[in-house]
């Protein structure tokens, strides 16, 4: 075989991207996915109360599929698309359809806060599917985060007759089901790019939700069409971020930090609903900072050197 015919067959079959540790970046990435995602929540349940659940998610995901396109297409082009696991990008956006659609409906029952407490359940079940599934080690430091971030959940949401409304059912659905998705796009990411991830999530939901517009669907008005765009510009945003970190860091070093955006969430929901922020909304929120904060002195501490010195190649 001549070395034309060599690079001939590796312009064909790309090899798949290094996945780097970078925890620390990662973990910027993740706060800055939290923050984005809290936005375009409160958006979302701003638009459920008026709109069906499957259009809101369509307008989101097609905004941020186009927004994405835009982007990317002009750099990589049709390159983009070009994946060795397409059964798991189905698999993956199966679960998100049902995951996101399960969150908009407990987002229409309950309080922003409280629904994105329950929500946050999720790293526990993405933890103990990376172990499961990808062998990841987690460590008592990581577990001692996960741990002292679930308790402030409890606190904020103050498990009894009232939490455990039909409301509640559903973000505890949502929060499984995403839970489970973290770990597999984890796994993921030793093969596919987080552009390749990202194009495909947008575009197999959009494709998913499409489906459901002649069931239910409802003409928008101008504000909330441009309210509709801003949430897929907010979503974009959060789902790229939130797939980066993933691709620089171990699940369980990064998710504990998605529950920075409790805090966002608060703020959001007394602000547009007058959701007073209750006595174990403050207590629980604190828990959950303090779990983050020391999770990231931990792993800045503990962070391989040749990860620091690493380049980033995408």
């Amino acid at each position: 075989m001549t070395a034309d015919d060599t690079r001939s067959i590796e312009g064909r079959n790309p090899k798949p991207p290094m996945r780097q540790e970078r925890i620390p970046q990662a973990i910027l990435y993740m706060l800055g996915a939290g923050a984005t995602f809290a936005i375009s929540s409160a958006i979302s349940k701003w638009l459920v109360a008026t709109y069906p659940v499957g259009e809101v998610l369509f307008a989101r995901n097609a905004v941020s599929l186009s927004l994405f396109s835009a982007f990317i297409l002009p750099t990589l082009g049709l390159s983009v698309l070009r994946t060795r696991r397409l059964g798991s990008h189905v698999m993956r956006s199966t679960s998100q359809f049902f995951s996101q659609s399960l969150l908009l409906i407990a987002f229409s029952m309950m309080p922003l806060a409280s629904a994105t407490a329950i929500n946050f359940s999720s790293p526990l079940f993405a933890t103990l599917a990376s172990l499961a599934f990808l062998k990841e080690p987690v460590g008592p430091a990581r577990w001692t985060a996960l741990g002292l971030g679930f308790l402030g959940v409890l606190i904020v949401t103050n498990p009894g007759a009232e939490t455990f409304q039909v409301g509640a059912i559903y973000a505890l659905g949502n929060a499984i089901l995403f839970g489970t998705v973290t770990a597999g796009v984890r796994g993921m990411t030793s093969t596919e790019s987080t552009e390749t991830l990202t194009i495909y999530q947008l575009l197999l939901l959009s494709c998913f939700y499409a489906v459901t517009l002649p069931f239910a669907f409802a003409v928008p008005t101008w504000m909330d069409f441009l309210l509709m765009a801003a949430n897929g510009g907010m979503n974009l945003i959060g789902q790229y971020w939130w797939t980066r970190s993933l691709h620089l860091a171990p699940t369980s070093a990064v998710v504990p930090f998605q529950y920075l955006s409790l805090i966002w969430a608060m703020l959001l929901g007394y602000a547009v609903w007058g959701d007073m922020p209750t006595l174990g909304l403050v207590v629980g929120s604190a828990v959950v900072v303090g779990s983050g904060i020391f999770l990231l002195w931990y792993e800045a501490r503990h962070a391989p050197p040749k990860a620091k010195r690493q380049a980033d190649p995408h």
